[in-house]
């Protein structure tokens, strides 16, 4: 049986194409359309990081690519004013879209609103031995010797430090970053992760913790770091459910402290249903 052909992720779009490949396949698979033409000096500088973000979703959305010299007619179409002009169609219908060359964190934004990247598959190698945080750093630290003036890798680095437990390096490396980097989704979420790690500094073990809460309800710094630790060590929803706890029975303890608990938590988390849950609860008591 032979294979279905592939779809490019990146394309040309034109009026014959535009209805098979931009609204049909949208039913399938989101298309993110960006019009631009190739004298546009922003278009130069947003087409590249849209391919680049095409390339790392792994398929997850395709991004067609409208040149409005040579296709004014969808232009006029799409009511286009100024470029670039970026828009998502996803189920056969313009679901959002944005003017003007974003930086790359509003760009991870905008896309994380409608579509999350898939997992990449290679045959052959799904029995092999995962990347050991400690591998992972040593390969980043090999990939910024030969171009150290990535300034990507650099947040990548960041990301490696913190996973390895070396905080302050994580931190400096973070502070560091360019200010295009600075507002990337993956930097908010490792300053989030920072501060939750910080929580942690001269605090008791999990089990001390435990009885403590134990032997008082009421013990909120006990209750508070037992849900950060928690939630750092895989047990989510426990974790959540502490800072809920306090929310609940002493919302204003130490500044409203549980509440940016729960908004650093959402951050950090990759599980859309325990978010969309736990941000229902959090919404519950405060309102």
């Amino acid at each position: 049986m032979t294979d279905a052909p592939t779809l490019p992720v990146v394309f040309d779009v034109d009026t014959q194409t535009f209805e098979a490949d931009v609204l049909q396949a949208s039913l399938t698979t989101p298309v993110l359309v960006d019009f631009w033409a190739p004298w546009c000096e922003p278009c130069k500088t947003l087409g590249p990081m849209l391919e680049k973000l095409a390339a790392e979703y792994n398929g997850a959305f395709r991004l067609g690519k409208v040149d409005v010299d040579q296709q004014q007619e969808l232009a006029g179409m799409f009511g286009i004013k100024s470029i670039p002009t970026v828009v998502m169609v996803k189920d056969g219908q313009v679901l959002d879209g944005f003017a003007g060359a974003l930086p790359e964190g509003q760009l991870r934004e905008f896309l994380s609103r409608h579509v999350q990247p898939l997992e990449a598959t290679d045959d052959g190698l799904d029995d092999a031995t995962p990347e050991t945080p400690e591998q992972a750093l040593g390969r980043i630290q090999q990939a910024i010797a030969a171009e150290p003036d990535k300034a990507e890798l650099k947040l990548d680095l960041a990301l490696a430090l913190l996973r390895v437990g070396q905080t302050a390096a994580a931190e400096a490396e973070l502070a560091a970053l360019p200010v295009n980097l600075a507002t990337d989704t993956r930097a908010v979420r490792l300053r989030s992760e920072l501060d939750l790690a910080h929580a942690l500094k001269d605090a008791p073990e999990l089990t001390a913790l435990q009885q403590r809460v134990e032997a008082d309800g009421n013990d909120w710094e006990a209750r508070d770091q037992l849900g950060v630790r928690l939630l750092l060590e895989g047990d989510v929803e426990a974790g959540l459910d502490q800072f809920l706890v306090i929310l609940q029975k002493a919302r204003d303890w130490n500044d409203g402290q549980a509440k940016k608990r729960l908004l650093a938590a959402f951050t950090t988390l990759d599980d859309a249903d325990v978010v969309g849950r736990y941000r229902r609860k959090m919404a519950s008591l405060l309102f």
